[in-house]
């Protein structure tokens, strides 16, 4: 399934987002909570993306803030965003809002 600049995510109740000791993470809530491997840690840009996953944005929105907030071109925003939605899917951490 690819990935459209005009579709719509929102993110997955099965994850969480915490801020623990100056590092953004997500916790997938269906893993074992003794599963260390199941704990992302994000960098700034990705804890944005996340920030901004509300279901109403799309993600050419999403790109264009990217683009506006970082020292990042539109290109390599949109490569980053399309990448970290990608590994979102596969995490179960977003779902398509349509």
């Amino acid at each position: 399934m690819d990935i459209h600049l005009d579709s719509r995510y929102r993110k997955d109740s099965g994850v969480v987002y915490r801020e623990i000791a100056g590092e953004a993470i997500l916790v997938p809530i269906r893993q074992n909570a003794g599963d260390l491997e199941s704990i992302y840690t994000l960098n700034e840009t990705a804890a944005r993306i996340w920030a901004l996953l509300d279901g109403q944005r799309s993600l050419r929105d999403i790109r264009d803030a990217l683009v506006a907030e970082f020292e990042v071109s539109e290109a390599e925003a949109e490569s980053d965003l399309v990448d970290f939605i990608r590994d979102l899917r596969t995490l179960g951490g977003v779902v398509e809002a349509g």
